[in-house]
């Protein structure tokens, strides 16, 4: 089994939650949030995002209005509905939690004694 599978889920997991937190913003163009999931290391693949929009679009989270571009044709520029903001928020609570939870298994003790640390070099 490689570790990578499981990162690439894992951060699959929390692509949508990572989505409406940049829209959250404020109006926000594809392109320039694909660049902030791409810097944060949240996507690798252009084609991930797009069919993503459009699910939350199509789930009544997302809306988008058209604006003209200096720099060639119009751009779709997202922004969060209400069900969006009230989606959000409740992804929040639970990454609360699921925090939470994984501090609390952490810093469970082991049989010795130690706390749940990164293996040493």
């Amino acid at each position: 089994m490689k570790v990578e599978n499981t990162q690439v889920q894992m951060r699959k997991g929390i692509l949508e939650f990572c989505i409406l937190e940049i829209i959250a913003r404020g109006e926000v163009y594809a392109s320039d949030m694909l660049e902030e999931l791409t810097q944060a290391r949240m996507i690798v693949v252009e084609g991930t995002l797009y069919p993503l929009l459009t699910r939350l679009k199509n789930a009544g989270l997302l809306d988008y209005t058209w604006k003209e571009s200096t720099s060639g044709p119009p751009r779709k520029y997202y922004t969060l509905t209400a069900a969006g903001q009230e989606f959000l928020h409740q992804l929040r609570l639970t990454w609360e939690e699921v925090q939470d939870s994984i501090r609390i298994i952490r810093q469970k003790p082991h049989a010795n004694g130690t706390a749940l640390t990164a293996p040493q070099p």
